[in-house]
């Protein structure tokens, strides 16, 4: 945690670009590069639907995210990605379970995600 959920890209583009974006991920949010969880999401279109890239975290600054988006905004443009949104779903960790047991009641130093 946290997840990087990518939807209608090459998955070997995105085996190529994955540990430049955990690196990166990483540095800018203050986690190690083993907790940065990076996924293809295999869905079927309807209409017409951009490239996407969902973000789960814990909230951080919104200078944060916006060095997040930018980031990764800057790495897929350089592979002719132009048109990709971005988005960040916040995680609360009162209702994020580990264990069975919401996160906010045992926070510990790697679960700051």
């Amino acid at each position: 945690m946290p997840y990087l959920r990518f939807k209608g890209f090459p998955k070997p583009y995105l085996q190529t670009i994955a540990p430049r974006i955990a690196t990166e991920f990483s540095q800018l949010v203050g986690v190690t590069q083993e907790m940065v969880k990076i996924e293809l999401l295999l869905t079927e279109t309807i209409t017409a639907v951009p490239h996407s890239l969902e973000i789960l975290m814990f909230p951080r600054q919104q200078e944060v995210h916006d060095a997040v988006a930018a980031t990764i905004n800057q790495i897929l443009r350089e592979s002719g990605y132009h048109l990709v949104h971005i988005f960040f779903i916040i995680l609360d960790p009162h209702v994020y379970y580990k264990h069975g047991e919401p996160l906010a009641l045992h926070p510990a130093k790697d679960d700051t995600v």
